[in-house]
């Protein structure tokens, strides 16, 4: 990359995006709802990837984890797998990323560490890319349930933890994408300048050469003024 400061805003951003998703496995409210009374609320739905809980006016909290993996709906499956997909890749990602900044001394050459810092870029594409479609899958079937008239079961609004995974999603990508641009910043290299020889140059060294081997007078050269008994 041209600038060690777009590296670091690079890194920082990539790291702040990898911390953001990997918060939003253990939080509690993916999806909520609650039952108001005439003065209070009387209780909260609440529920994540790994249990639903309800709370109720008194803050005291009732939960029950999800008895097993496969009798579990299919898209709490896939936001587990996407999820947790992207914390690795964010893990490998930030390695990559350490090794492949110019202001590190590991990686070896300019040009080898602009290709790892490439590498780390598509990792955090590829990282933020899987947190923004488990959030959106997990959000998708919340608002259907929403607007669903048929829906009879208790319905739920989107939680605070879907904002935080696709914040840290965008985070990813716009970090992994300013990474990924190192690799064509190292790839322009300047043009070699080359002097042009006119044939007014050529043909001006070729006379000097010729007149200096053989002793003739260059056809360029100055007229000599002779005396009148020059020819005595």
């Amino acid at each position: 990359m041209g600038s060690g400061g777009a590296e670091l805003a690079a890194f920082l951003l990539v790291v702040a995006g990898w911390v953001l998703v990997s918060s939003t496995l253990p939080t509690d409210y993916w999806k909520v709802s609650s039952i108001d009374g005439t003065v209070i609320t009387t209780a909260t739905f609440w529920a994540n990837l790994w249990k639903t809980c309800v709370t109720d006016s008194t803050g005291v909290s009732n939960c029950k984890d999800f008895p097993s993996m496969l009798a579990l709906d299919g898209y709490i499956q896939a936001c587990r797998g996407l999820m947790i997909a992207a914390i690795c890749l964010g893990f490998f990602g930030s390695i990559f990323a350490l090794v492949g900044m110019k202001c590190t001394k590991v990686g070896g050459s300019d040009h080898t560490k602009a290709r790892i810092a490439c590498l780390a870029g598509v990792i955090f594409i590829l990282c933020g890319l899987s947190a923004m479609t488990g959030c959106s899958l997990y959000a998708n079937r919340i608002t259907a349930e929403f607007f669903d008239p048929m829906y009879v079961a208790q319905k739920y609004e989107l939680g605070a933890a879907l904002f935080i995974g696709w914040a840290g999603a965008s985070l990813c990508i716009i970090g992994g994408s300013i990474f990924c641009f190192s690799l064509v910043k190292e790839n322009k290299s300047p043009r070699m300048g080359y002097a042009y020889n006119t044939a007014a140059s050529v043909i001006s060294t070729r006379t000097k050469v010729y007149s200096g081997s053989t002793g003739l007078a260059s056809p360029n050269a100055s007229p000599k003024h002779f005396d009148k008994n020059v020819y005595v």
